[in-house]
C-alpha cells in the first residue's frame, strides 16, 4: 500500500513541483491549501482565491485530491498579534518564522495527520535527515534560495515525518521541471514580503492597527533635523522615506542608526556608517536543532537576517534558551526582533530572537 504524503500547496511553482516529484517517487499525494488571512478589501494584498485556482489546476493535472483549510483565527492569534506587539515595542519582527512554527508545522500538520498522512511535505528549499529518531535540518543545494532560516524554530516533534522534495534542486531547475510538465504555475512570479501586507503601502497598513506617534529626528550630535511619522515605520540602516535629502546643502544620504522608544526619538547619521556596526548581540528564545550542545562556548556561523551570507561567530550559552554571539567581524544594522540563526557546514543548528545589540 502506498504511503500518503499531505503537501502544503500555496499555488506557487515550488509547492507544485514538490507535489509532482512526490508523485513520481510513488507516494499517494494529497494537496492541502491554507487560508491564513481573511481579506475583505477588493484590492486586498493576499490573492488567496487566485492561488487556490492554481492549486486546483495543478492537482487536476497531477490527478491528486486536494483540500482547503482556514487557519485565519490561529494566524491572527499566534502570528499577527506577535507581529503587532513587536512593532509596538520598537522591534522589527519576522512573522514568517512564527508562521512556520505556529501554523505550517502546527495546526497544518495536525490537520494533515487527520487526513491520514504518513508524511507531510512543503516546497521549502531545504533538506532533512531522519536517523534513529533524530531530525536534522539541512541546507539546500541552492544556497541563494535556502530557507532553513525560516524553519529555525521548529522542534523535533514538528520535524518528524517531514519531507522537503526540493532539497537538491536549484530554482531554475524547478521552473524547468514545471515547464516540461505543463504546470500552470511554471512562470508564476514568486511571492515576496509578508502575505498580509503584499503590495500595499507598509505604513498605511500598519497605521490601521497601531496608532502612529510622530516625533523628532535628531542627528547623533543632538541636532534636530526633521520629524518622523512613528518609530515603528523605521528600521536600522534605512535610507529611504526619511525626507531629509539635501538638508543644509549636504551631499550624501541620511540613514537610521538608533530608535529611542522611551523618548520617541529617531537618531540618524549622515555619511558615517560606523554607528551602524556592532560587535555582538544577545539572543533569547533559542531553539536548537536537533538538541542543545553540551559545550557552553563554541564557534559556528550565523545569519542575522535572511538575505545575508553566513558570518563567523563565537557563541556563549548564558542559559537554557539564551546566548550571546561575538562576531568575528563587525556587523552592519543588526536589528532587535530579527532572528539569529546558527549553522555548521551542512545544517541549520537552530535560531532565536535578537534582543540586544552590542555596539
Amino acid at each position: 500500500m502506498k504511503e500518503t504524503v499531505v503537501i502544503g500547496m500555496s499555488g506557487g511553482v515550488d509547492s507544485s513541483v514538490a507535489a509532482l516529484l512526490l508523485k513520481e517517487q510513488g507516494y499517494n499525494v494529497v494537496g492541502l491549501f491554507m487560508r491564513n488571512w481573511e481579506e475583505t478589501d477588493a484590492n486586498g494584498a493576499c490573492t488567496a482565491d487566485e492561488d487556490f485556482e492554481d492549486v486546483k489546476r495543478v492537482c487536476g493535472l497531477l490527478d491528486m485530491p486536494y483540500y482547503t483549510v482556514n487557519f485565519a483565527k490561529e494566524y491572527m492569534e499566534r502570528v499577527f498579534s506577535y507581529f503587532l506587539s513587536e512593532y509596538a515595542a520598537g522591534r522589527t519582527p519576522n512573522p514568517d518564522v512564527l508562521c512556520n512554527r505556529e501554523i505550517k508545522f502546527g495546526p497544518f500538520k495536525e490537520y494533515a495527520e487527520k487526513l491520514g498522512a504518513d508524511f507531510i511535505a512543503t516546497g521549502h528549499y531545504c533538506g532533512i535527515s531522519h536517523e534513529n529518531g533524530v531530525h536534522r535540518l539541512l541546507k539546500a543545494a541552492d544556497s541563494g534560495k535556502d530557507q532553513t532560516y525560516f524553519l529555525c524554530q521548529l522542534s523535533q516533534k514538528q520535524l518528524e515525518g517531514v519531507l522537503f522534495p526540493l532539497a537538491a534542486l536549484e530554482k531554475g531547475e524547478v521552473r524547468r521541471i514545471a515547464e516540461e510538465h505543463g504546470l500552470s504555475t511554471a512562470r508564476k512570479r514568486d511571492s515576496t514580503g509578508i502575505c498580509f501586507i503584499g503590495e500595499r503601502n507598509f505604513r498605511k497598513f500598519l497605521s490601521e492597527y497601531l496608532p502612529a506617534k510622530p516625533g523628532k529626528i535628531l542627528s547623533l550630535a543632538g541636532e534636530e533635523v526633521g520629524t518622523h511619522q512613528g518609530l515603528m515605520y523605521y528600521t536600522l540602516g534605512q535610507r529611504r522615506g526619511l525626507d531629509l535629502g539635501g538638508k543644509k546643502g549636504e551631499e550624501g544620504r541620511w540613514f537610521v542608526v538608533e530608535k529611542d522608544l522611551k523618548n520617541n526619538i529617531l537618531y540618524v547619521s549622515h555619511g558615517d556608517e560606523t554607528p551602524l556596526y556592532s560587535r555582538g548581540c544577545a539572543v533569547t528564545s533559542m531553539n536548537f536543532i536537533p538538541n542543545p550542545p553540551n559545550a557552553v562556548e563554541f564557534s559556528c556561523r550565523a545569519k542575522l537576517r535572511y538575505r545575508q551570507t553566513e558570518q563567523k561567530v563565537r557563541v556563549t550559552r548564558t542559559g537554557e534558551t539564551t546566548l550571546e554571539l561575538a562576531f568575528d567581524e563587525p556587523q552592519r544594522a543588526v536589528t532587535e526582533g530579527q532572528f539569529a540563526v546558527l549553522y555548521d557546514e551542512t545544517q541549520c543548528l537552530g535560531g532565536g530572537v535578537i534582543t540586544e545589540v552590542f555596539k
